[in-house]
Order: C-alpha cells, then structure tokens, then sequence
C-alpha cells in the first residue's frame, strides 16, 4: 500500500494500559477532561450497554479536530478509550491529549486497531514521543496489520 494512500485509511484505534495494570479510569473524570477541552463536548454515560463485548458502563463521546470531530468511546471493564473512523494523524493527536490528560504521569500505553482485534495481533507500545513520530508508529502499525 502506498504511503499516502496508507495516511488516509480510516480505522478504529484502541488505547488501553498493558494486560494487568490500570488506568483507574473514571467515566465521569474522563467527561470532565473532555469539557474542560472542549466545553460543550458531546458526552453520553451508558450504565448497560447491549452487546459491546463490556462488562460495565460505557461511555460515548466526541473529541474535536481541527479539521471536524470524531466520535469514540471508553470502557471501564475492559479498561480503554477507542476513537472510530480515523485516520493515524487524527488517533495521534488523541492519543497525545489521552497521555497528557487522562493516563497516569507515566504510565504506559497500549495500541490496537480494529483489524487487529479481529485478526488477534497484539497491542503495541504507544511511544511516548513528539506528535510526527507518533503519527510515524501508528503507521507503522496499520502497516504490519495489513502486510
């Protein structure tokens, strides 16, 4: 697949601490992150979600770009946030705001993508590094999934 071609395919990207550790993530903390961002960012809590594959309250929400908003939502049990339909860019800059605002001082950050899920490849280790090179991994790791 060609590079720019790659720069504009559109996935679910899944941030997750590593198997065994937490974020102690909190649905409401998490909500008021949001806002305190974005003020009148789109945030709905779901005490039972129907087929989601959770085990506990969801969240759905809207996280604005530059260039627009995407959607995405968090989990409890499992522990995570995921945004849909987006590109490497638009997951890196999600996940740098994630890192500064809601995971841990430290701790460390896992990523998935959708296809990689359905195919059981494991998560990678989300670098922590300036936001062009974190673009670079997430590219990377769309790549190896599709090779």
């Amino acid at each position: 697949m060609e590079a720019s071609e790659l720069a504009e395919l559109r996935t679910m990207f899944i941030f997750t601490p590593p198997q065994g550790s937490t974020w102690n993530l909190v649905l409401e903390d998490f909500a008021a992150r949001l806002r305190e961002r974005t003020p009148d960012e789109f945030v709905r809590i779901d005490e039972s979600p129907q087929g989601s594959g959770a085990r506990g309250p969801s969240m759905s929400f809207g996280f604005t770009l530059q260039d627009g908003a995407v959607e995405g939502i968090v989990l409890t049990t499992p522990e995570g946030a995921a945004v849909t339909n987006v590109t490497a860019q638009e997951a890196a800059e999600f996940a740098m705001w994630l890192r500064n605002h809601v995971v841990p001082n430290g701790a460390p950050m896992m990523v998935n993508t959708e296809w990689g899920v359905e195919d059981d490849f494991p998560e990678a280790l989300v670098p922590d590094v300036p936001r062009p090179s974190l673009v670079a991994a997430l590219l990377s790791h769309l790549e190896e999934r599709l090779d």
